[in-house]
């Protein structure tokens, strides 16, 4: 039998332990910062077990933002700085990692694997981009070799594309992780994200995976945020809701931005930035004769917005709302007007924190895509049918080793 390759070696060591330690990553659409979520597991598919042990967002700086921000969701950019950028995010990213194990005092060598999302620049479903030749498409940077090579870490990345070569539109992901780790026998489960998209996935009280659903609904944070770093210099988002509070949400520009037809496609759908954006908000304007009214009411109008098109997006799914649970999580729970809008459009619904199963909120992205990664080298027992509602039936992420 011929000596076995000291990777494949190394990554069924890791296969074979009763517990490991993964760090997950995420780092959204808002480009505040990374999100870094280290988790013990042990066992896999629906016996998965999790331990959120540490976790923390770490601010990026303004090169960084920057850096990003002159690719981001563009479809029109300077290619040579793509190409330079996919190894200089990882390595960002993990100057971060390694920053954080410090704190956390741990080394590098107690850490099995990286599961690293990278950074979103363009999405691209098929229902987004109408041209007839190409399927549906999605791009992350932030090279896994890079990675692994810099932390010495075996990295798990690049999760979209097999979702994508699969049948899917490489979001949203959440589906898989959710029924893994929040999945309740005879309790129906809504688990809302509002990131700068929001999704939510239905997971069954029958644990039948083939019944799980997930879409997006339409933007979450991503306007407001947008509006806010372009009129308030300094600002990121509308903390405590401060502008859009000040305002009265406008009608007539309220229901030209719901004239869309991502609105009228059919479930499961995924969007992103390249659709929500400042533009789309100036056209809404222009069209509605809204060009002219204050900061304040845009903010309110946009926060009515998101609101309106996730209880419009939950309401189709959910027929009863006594028969369902719900909980939440993202940047979006924090924003209390947003919440106030919600509770006011589904007043039978209670929404809870998915702190109450145990995940800061806040973490669940990064903590869901450590799922992935330990699914994908210890598991993938769990069948997920063949590709309905949106949901392939594939193990994902791409193995990238240390040097």
């Amino acid at each position: 039998m011929q000596h076995l390759n000291t990777n494949m070696a190394r990554l069924l060591g890791i296969a074979g332990k009763p517990s490991r330690l993964v760090i997950g990553l995420m780092s959204g659409t808002s480009v505040d910062g990374l999100d870094v979520a280290l988790c013990r597991f042990s066992g896999t598919g629906m016996d998965t077990g999790i331990e959120l042990l540490e976790f923390e967002t770490v601010p990026y700086g303004e090169d960084y933002k920057g850096e990003i921000r002159s690719v981001f969701s563009k479809r029109n950019v300077d290619l040579e700085k793509v190409c330079l950028l996919n190894g200089w995010v990882a390595l960002a990213h993990a100057r971060i990692i390694l920053s954080c194990l410090r704190r956390w005092k741990r080394s590098p060598e107690e850490i099995d694997l990286i599961a690293s999302h990278g950074q979103t620049i363009f999405h691209a479903p098929k229902t987004l981009h109408k041209q007839t030749k190409f399927g549906n498409a999605t791009l992350q940077i932030g090279d896994g070799d890079h990675m692994a090579v810099e932390t010495g870490i075996v990295t798990v990345s690049d999760f979209r594309q097999k979702h994508v070569a699969a049948g899917g539109e490489g979001a949203p992901l959440a589906a898989y992780g959710d029924f893994l780790i929040f999945s309740k026998k005879e309790e129906n489960r809504i688990m809302l994200n509002i990131g700068g998209i929001a999704n939510f996935t239905f997971l069954p009280g029958s644990l039948q995976a083939d019944e799980v659903f997930c879409t997006d609904t339409g933007s979450g944070n991503t306007l407001m945020d947008a509006f806010i770093q372009r009129y308030y210099p300094g600002k990121y988002f509308d903390e405590n809701a401060e502008v859009a509070s000040k305002g009265q949400a406008n009608t007539a520009l309220l229901t030209v931005l719901k004239d869309h037809p991502f609105f009228a496609h059919p479930f499961p759908k995924t969007t992103g930035p390249e659709l929500f954006n400042l533009a789309y908000l100036e056209q809404a304007q222009e069209k509605s004769g809204t060009t002219g009214i204050s900061n304040e009411d845009v903010m309110a109008t946009l926060s009515r917005f998101s609101a309106e098109t996730i209880a419009a997006a939950i309401k189709t799914v959910v027929k009863d709302p006594a028969e369902f649970r719900f909980y939440v999580s993202g940047g979006g729970m924090h924003n209390p007007l947003l919440m106030q809008h919600l509770a006011a459009l589904l007043p039978e619904c209670t929404f809870k924190s998915t702190k109450e199963l145990h995940i800061n909120p806040d973490a669940k992205e990064a903590v869901l895509f450590a799922v992935l990664a330990n699914e994908m080298i210890c598991g993938g027992k769990v069948s997920f049918g063949k590709g309905r509602n949106g949901i392939p039936n594939v193990s994902m992420g791409k193995l990238s080793f240390p040097a």
